[in-house]
């Protein structure tokens, strides 16, 4: 076992799960996404695009404090809590794009038997991916990784 999995394993005894960053460049996080949830809850692990490192760590902590407290989380919901100011939603994260994204999940659970779900956040001018005027901007930050 590497030395990324055995932190891996020890951050999921100790906080239910571990949080991975994937970067475009230095400054801005591409995807963050958590290890663990399910195994320890039973609910989806989570994704998060195009959000600052922070705000994403914080998102997915707060995600799982929420579900490990009891609450479930079902898609195309408004939810908030996660997002000052804005509602957020959850998608099934299409099991197709496992392999590109949640590559430690694949690890942990030897496969993709596990739930997953994208985190989805509208744009500062209340827009959501699937409105016509949406920006190519949001829509980079928010790419559809979910099932319809």
């Amino acid at each position: 076992m590497t030395e990324y999995e055995e932190k891996l394993l020890k951050n999921i005894e100790e906080h239910g799960c571990q949080v991975t960053h994937v970067f475009d460049n230095e400054t801005d996080t591409r995807f963050s996404y958590s290890i663990g949830i399910f195994e320890c809850t039973g609910e989806p692990e989570l994704i998060v695009t195009g959000l600052k490192r922070e705000l994403a760590l914080w998102i997915i902590n707060e995600y799982n404090r929420r579900v490990t407290e009891g609450e479930h989380f079902d898609i195309d919901t408004l939810y908030s809590g996660f997002l000052d100011g804005f509602k957020v939603m959850f998608k099934d994260f299409d099991p197709e794009l496992y392999a590109d994204y949640l590559g430690s999940c694949l690890w942990l659970y030897e496969g993709k038997d596990f739930d997953a779900y994208q985190l989805i956040w509208p744009s500062t001018k209340g827009l959501w991916p699937w409105d016509k005027d949406a920006s190519e901007e949001y829509l980079d930050a928010m790419p559809k990784l979910y099932l319809d």
